[in-house]
């Protein structure tokens, strides 16, 4: 098969945007603290408005691929990320604030499930899994990137000089003073705007959907549902978004709360570095998937994971600040680990199957919520003890899962040629 180079672009470009749409929520929740004058637990809200949307989005957006295609889809989805960045960006209410999220949450799920049956078409099967991986490179540098790129607004808008930047000086003049991070959204209201007439003037492959990628019959998924196999790695799904999005959207706020570190500066860069090290964390995952077997992996980087988050609720802030990036370094893995084991489960109906565990995506909501509320009543750190929970269900996966098989270790490889 030909590899078209410039839809695997456009792919990985979408991944891209996506991340830097999606990731960004937690450098903010100071500023959104500060504007509005909130609790943990109504700040928590706004996770939930983004990521319930995965939830509620991502089954039906399998269904609209299926029968409008890829590239219908994927317009609809920017245009849809365009209306809701534009709505907060031209009323920046708390209110609107959660539409805003909603509407971007759904454009985002929208995307998630049409890019990757578009990536193995594009690219070649044979190349999918190498493409694949490039992808979520390019997710976590842009995940690495929007902090910093929030950074820079906030401190530069409105300041003397910034007359002479065309971006800085277009964006002063939208954005109310004492509320420079808005800027944020009319970025992304343009980028999105941007990817729609990118999207609608390219020219896109005919994908046909292989057997395990079709999100089948209401049916199929009532009965997988049935299934407590099933349940347990959606719930592995659910307990992963949770404990990702729950360090990462209250790292700077925790920071500033007990270390006072300025979430403009310091803490934007704490988070930066957190989605960082998630990245470099997936290398080194992949390196180490071709010698040892997955759910071995599994076991030690969330073993890993708890100690860091343990040292960085309880350190000092030198030490908080080293340690929270490392929890992203050591939970790199446990996504594509987990839904390897899961997709490995079952021998049919992966298309469904997959369907079901991207909902899983919700838990990004539900954590963070539940994090702010104990927050409230008990103060931050007691609340992100919480996640502790989450991520001993995640540890429970590498003792209970039972794959039909195995990722394939290169040692194992060897012997069984010898053999």
């Amino acid at each position: 098969m030909k590899r078209n180079v410039y839809i695997i672009g456009l792919i990985i470009l979408t991944f891209f945007v996506i991340s830097f749409l999606t990731n960004i929520i937690g450098p903010l929740v100071p500023d959104i603290i500060d504007s509005y004058d909130l609790s943990l637990t109504v700040v928590a809200l706004l996770p939930f408005a983004f990521f319930i949307a995965y939830g509620v989005m991502s089954i039906p957006s399998g269904m609209l691929v299926e029968r409008f295609g890829e590239k219908t889809i994927m317009v609809i989805a920017f245009f849809v990320s365009f209306l809701g960045a534009l709505l907060f960006a031209w009323s920046p209410k708390f209110e609107m604030y959660l539409v805003s999220l909603f509407l971007i949450g759904s454009g985002m799920a929208m995307l998630q499930v049409a890019i990757n049956p578009l990536l193995r078409v594009a690219g070649g099967e044979e190349h999918f899994a190498f493409n694949s991986v490039i992808g979520q490179l390019f997710f976590g540098l842009a995940s690495f990137l929007s902090p910093l790129v929030y950074s820079y607004l906030v401190l530069n808008i409105g300041r003397e000089g910034a007359e002479d930047n065309f971006l800085l000086n277009t964006l002063s003049g939208l954005v109310p003073a004492n509320l420079p991070w808005i800027s944020l959204y009319w970025v992304f209201a343009i980028v999105s705007l941007i990817m729609v007439f990118i999207i609608g003037m390219t020219r896109f492959p005919k994908v046909e959907l292989k057997e395990d990628e079709k999100v089948g019959a209401l049916q199929t998924h009532l009965d997988l549902l049935k299934r407590p196999m099933v349940i347990l790695y959606f719930l592995g799904i659910f307990a992963y978004v949770g404990t990702e999005q729950g360090v990462a959207n209250w790292i700077s706020e925790f920071l500033q709360t007990y270390h006072g570190v300025n979430p403009q500066t310091d803490g934007a860069s704490t988070v930066s570095l957190f989605w960082g090290l998630m990245t470099a964390g997936t290398v080194l995952g992949l390196i180490l998937l071709k010698f040892v077997d997955s759910r071995k992996v599994l076991i030690g980087f969330t073993l890993a994971a708890m100690v860091c988050l343990g040292v960085a609720l309880f350190s000092s802030k030198s030490i908080a600040m080293i340690a929270f990036p490392l929890v992203g370094f050591f939970a790199s893995v446990m996504w594509s680990i987990i839904i390897s084991l899961a997709l490995n489960s079952v021998a049919t109906h992966h298309g469904s199957f997959s369907g079901i565990l991207v909902t899983g995506i919700a838990g990004g909501a539900i954590l963070p919520l539940i994090v702010g509320w104990l927050g409230d009543l008990l103060g931050l750190r007691m609340g992100m003890l919480f996640l502790f929970l989450s991520l001993g269900y995640i540890l429970s996966i590498g003792f209970w899962s039972k794959p039909l098989i195995n990722n394939e270790i290169i040692g194992q490889k060897k012997n069984e040629a010898g053999a």
